[in-house]
């Protein structure tokens, strides 16, 4: 998703299908925050055009108001970083099983069924 800023709030508000001031109401309930120029001018990138998009769904199709929707957003943003986590967390075990695998030998045990005890001969493998 591209977060370069680009759309003054007209533009933007033409290109979601909403009123500038819903952009501005949004914007002071914290739903949104589009970057600021130097002269103070809004500008909205496509991450926020998105997140826009969103809103008007959540708000029209599921009939939430602003508090639901700020709480359905807050929610998938912490499904998000746990999302992330996860992964991480994946990759770093997944490695460190891998480290494991290198420094340990397999040593294999000849079991006899027939008397449920294990035979003294030890053949051993690395591998």
């Amino acid at each position: 998703m591209d977060d370069r800023p680009r759309y003054m709030i007209s533009i933007a508000a033409e290109l979601v299908g909403m009123h500038p001031q819903t952009l501005r109401i949004y914007e002071s309930k914290g739903l949104v925050t589009p970057q600021r120029t130097a002269g103070n001018t809004r500008l909205y990138s496509e991450a926020d055009l998105e997140r826009l998009r969103l809103i008007s769904r959540l708000t029209t199709e599921l009939g939430l108001n602003l508090a639901g929707v700020e709480h359905v957003i807050r929610l998938e943003e912490q499904v998000r970083r746990m999302q992330r986590t996860m992964e991480r967390l994946e990759r770093e075990m997944r490695e460190a099983i891998a480290e494991v695998h290198k420094h340990y030998r397999r040593d294999l045990v000849p079991y006899d069924p027939e008397s449920g005890r294990m035979m003294r001969t030890r053949w051993t493998s690395t591998g």
